[in-house]
């Protein structure tokens, strides 16, 4: 397993301009964004915050109850923070919406990976518009790493588990930092995917289950193993 790839998007106040913190020119990382440089800014908090008109009837301007949690704060600056970037573009590479106009649930859709990658041709000729990511953030968040899965479309290797779980150290609690940001999570996905050599499963017999209860039960054995063993980190070499 490697350690994250996207360093340079990923600890608060580093900069994307960095040569040191820039993937190697052949990784999929960084082929994946070349010719795309708007940034999201590391989380901050941000004092008073804006909230999007609820579906159940909330004035736009009245702040729910959970407003005034880190977590809250947190996850309201980023969202506002990608909702900016992917309305200045034409072509994001992801986009996100809150799941039922809660702040705690998030559905990204992931657009772009590596284009000299499998999974990319794989996603092109199946028309696949988009990979499907669920997060759910823990009432401790920032402090505690998000659950991520993959809804649709069902991945095989590219360190996607089953139930869509995903194995990534960042998303465990030794691996996970608050610095951290939604973008960088994403972000270290679509590498990580294309370098497990993630492809997208065309057999209709024998297929995965993917579904929310057994992401978990993956996600806490994973978690449990390398507890145990510890993590396999590539060479530099290796992007």
């Amino acid at each position: 397993m490697f350690r994250k790839l996207f360093k340079s998007s990923t600890k608060e106040g580093e900069g994307s301009s960095s040569k040191q913190s820039e993937p190697s020119s052949g990784s999929p990382a960084r082929r994946l964004l070349r010719g795309c440089r708007d940034t999201v800014s590391p989380a901050t908090t941000s004092s008073s915050p804006s909230f999007p008109a609820s579906k159940s009837g909330r004035k736009a301007n009245e702040e729910p109850p959970w407003s005034k949690t880190v977590r809250a704060r947190r996850l309201m600056k980023e969202y506002k923070d990608l909702q900016k970037v992917q309305n200045s573009r034409p072509d994001p590479i992801f986009t996100v919406e809150l799941v039922d106009d809660n702040l705690f649930e998030w559905h990204v859709r992931l657009h772009r990976v590596d284009p000299e990658s499998d999974l990319s041709n794989d996603m092109k000729e199946l028309s696949v518009n988009y990979i499907l990511l669920h997060l759910i953030f823990p009432e401790n968040f920032p402090f505690a790493p998000p659950f991520m899965r993959v809804i649709t479309p069902r991945i095989e290797k590219g360190f996607v588990m089953e139930g869509g779980a995903i194995c990534m150290e960042l998303l465990t609690p030794r691996g996970w930092a608050s610095a951290y940001t939604v973008e960088a999570v994403i972000m270290q996905f679509a590498a990580s995917v294309v370098k497990g050599q993630g492809r997208i499963q065309r057999k209709t017999k024998g297929q995965k289950v993917f579904n929310r209860r057994t992401a978990e039960e993956s996600f806490r054995s994973l978690v449990k193993t390398h507890e145990k063993y510890g993590w396999v980190t590539p060479s530099l070499a290796d992007g």
